[in-house]
């Protein structure tokens, strides 16, 4: 995400927000659901005022979430209907095909499906709803956590794992013991044919 950004802050509902990308992890959605139903009767407005989501104002002056897309998901699915954005820029005056072109080249979009292949914009969700399941974005997540490797600021890095998971685990296998493949993930990613990744920690000869 952009640094030394005054952002604009903007309340808006839920359902109007726009993804940027395709899928989400629903277990880490899941995790981000547990924490807000955790929080105490007042605290849930301090939470939010806290973890603002990170939006472009396109045309029709719509919001496009450029990041926070698994904590926008989870408000949804908890039935919150308000959050606040942040605004990054004021794009509107742009022509559709203009602005998700600008979004693609300043890496404030991923259009890639739950397969790892790159889509038409136009294959974009509509609403945060709409985010399908990409299990490999929750291993991804996982192993993080794990300390397989540091969280990092480069764009939609925890995709680029997930998608280096996704050429090296059998789904079938995520899917019976997720535990268990996040702990040989977990692993996995210290080698060094992962060494190119964002965050990547495994041992520097």
């Amino acid at each position: 995400m952009p640094r030394n950004i005054v952002p604009v802050l903007h309340p808006v509902s839920v359902a109007e927000l726009r993804p940027t990308q395709m899928t989400v992890g629903l277990r880490e959605v899941a995790l981000k659901r547990k924490e807000l139903r955790g929080l105490a009767a007042g605290k849930k407005d301090d939470f939010l005022g806290l973890h603002l989501i990170p939006a472009v104002i396109g045309p029709k002056q719509r919001p496009f979430v450029v990041d926070h897309h698994h904590l926008a998901r989870a408000l949804h699915d908890e039935g919150i209907g308000k959050v606040l954005i942040s605004v990054l820029a004021d794009l509107s005056r742009l022509t559709k095909e203009e602005f998700l072109v600008f979004l693609d080249n300043r890496a404030w979009m991923h259009p890639f499906d739950a397969s790892g292949r790159r889509r038409a914009y136009e294959d974009l969700p509509k609403s945060v709803d709409r985010l399908v399941d990409d299990p490999f974005r929750s291993l991804a997540g996982a192993v993080r956590r794990a300390g397989g490797y540091a969280k990092d600021t480069t764009p939609f890095a925890e995709f680029l794992w997930a998608d280096f998971f996704r050429r090296r685990v059998d789904p079938g296998l995520l899917a019976d013991n997720f535990d268990r493949v996040a702990r040989k993930a977990t692993a996995l990613a210290r080698d060094k044919s992962a060494s190119h990744l964002p965050g990547w920690s495994g041992p520097d000869d």
